[in-house]
């Protein structure tokens, strides 16, 4: 067993390659064990290297219902009535604690992803460019 760090992209392709080579081995053989160790270097280097966004809370929960079979209207209850869920899921209203408490214990989505913010869009002027503030007034930016 050779086993050195993942510092490049060929030393991450090579690390590939031999978990190919190795991905059958009997468990509890040297060889799994060496299976083990370079997937956790390549896990490691992939974390670092390939980082994955958490998705979007509202595209989290919509997901959650879909895999479920069911629609919006589930959500009655869970995070309030009518009105309540149709703000949330159009992005009018940002969930709250309770509200991803609720839904981390009923639908099983990660507290982390609920409770990100749901990027909500900025304001877009007239002619498409952004407006904000200022002291003294408005002002487009470019």
């Amino acid at each position: 067993m050779d086993i050195k760090p993942i510092r490049a992209e060929a030393d991450y392709e090579r690390a590939l390659r031999r978990v190919e080579e190795l991905w059958d081995s009997p468990e509890g053989s040297a060889e799994s064990d060496e299976l083990d160790v370079v997937t956790t270097l390549i896990e490691a280097y992939e974390r670092q290297h390939y980082p994955i966004d958490l998705p979007n809370p509202i595209e989290a929960i919509k997901f959650r219902l879909e895999q479920k079979g069911q629609d919006p209207r589930a959500l009655i209850g869970v995070i309030g009535q009518r009105t309540r869920v149709y703000e949330v899921m159009r992005g009018k209203r940002p969930l709250s604690l309770n509200m991803i408490r609720r839904l981390h214990e009923k639908l099983d989505i990660p507290a982390e992803i609920l409770i990100q913010p749901t990027g909500r869009s900025r304001k877009v002027g007239v002619h498409g460019s952004e407006t904000r503030l200022r002291r003294g007034g408005m002002r487009k930016s470019v």
